[in-house]
């Protein structure tokens, strides 16, 4: 009975080392040459000769310009970008809409120091006719 054992063992291990072996070599497959291309160039055909001219055609009208940008957002443009440029205002943290030169400003400030400057910097904007400050003052914002 333990020549059976041994020879049970002896046969497990030798699967084992032969399992660890397999497992160590990851063989990837070489990629398979290509074709050498054909050294012969493509065959040109002529161009047929050309046939009697056509009319001329009337050139197309050119598009029509691009419409207009909206007012509106140009506007509530102009007045972020002064509040981004203003030093004494969080321009990042400020919103701002518009609508027939009326602009309204969303967000926090600081104090209602900043919230001045905010408004003084939005009326100083050129097409600015009313200023809606809805801006919320937040101590550290």
């Amino acid at each position: 009975m333990t020549d059976i054992r041994h020879s049970l063992v002896a046969l497990i291990a030798i699967a084992v080392a032969l399992g660890i072996t397999a497992c160590g070599k990851n063989e990837t497959p070489k990629p398979t040459a290509q074709p050498p291309a054909s050294s012969q160039a493509p065959t040109v055909q002529p161009a047929p000769a050309p046939k009697a001219a056509a009319p001329a055609v009337a050139a197309k009208p050119a598009a029509p310009p691009p419409a207009a940008a909206d007012p509106d957002k140009a506007l509530a443009a102009q007045v972020k970008v002064a509040l981004e440029r203003s030093k004494a205002v969080p321009g990042q943290q400020i919103d701002v809409t518009a609508k027939g030169g009326a602009v309204t400003l969303w967000g926090t400030v600081g104090d209602s120091t900043e919230q001045a400057k905010a408004v003084e910097a939005a009326k100083s904007v050129p097409g600015v006719k009313a200023v809606d400050n809805k801006l919320s003052i937040v101590k550290g914002s």
